[in-house]
């Protein structure tokens, strides 16, 4: 028995391009010039160790976003591990934080990005083909059309 599956295709290409400009271009300015960065967004100092380890990770999401323009199905897994990350984040990290009264302003900037990507990625997403059976699986082109224009 084979399912349709409705994809989201302007918000799928939406969501890569939002991650290589945000994500790509924030990675790489940490990995080249993480003062630069760290001045810009009002952030204390780094270990420059993890600090490059995050970079580096957000520069490659941005250039597996690049590929994911071209296919944008076969790259779901880059914007489903953005999406764990970021709520895992929002869990382990901001609610306590929160709680204990100790959330630094300077994070407030990068929470609402945070949640930008988050409902983003749950649009985007087709949760129905990424956990389907590759034989149930029948995609339903209903928006072939792959503009961008459809993201906004």
């Amino acid at each position: 028995m084979s399912k349709d599956i409705n994809i989201r295709w302007g918000w799928l290409k939406g969501m890569y391009i939002l991650t290589i400009v945000h994500a790509g271009g924030s990675g790489l300015g940490m990995i080249l010039s993480p003062s630069a960065v760290q001045s810009f967004f009002g952030w204390p100092s780094q270990d420059p160790i993890v600090f490059g380890i995050c970079g580096s990770v957000w520069v490659a999401s941005g250039l597996l976003s690049i590929l994911g323009l071209r296919s944008p199905l076969k790259f779901c897994p880059i914007l489903l591990l953005q999406l764990t990350y970021k709520v895992v984040w929002f869990i382990g990290v901001f609610f306590p934080l929160l709680i204990a009264g100790k959330f630094p302003a300077y994070a407030t900037g990068m929470s609402s990005f945070f949640v930008i990507y988050i409902i983003g990625d749950l649009i985007a997403i087709p949760f129905s083909y990424v956990f389907a059976k590759q034989s149930d699986v029948r995609i339903n082109w209903v928006s072939a059309s792959n503009s961008l224009l459809e993201v906004f």
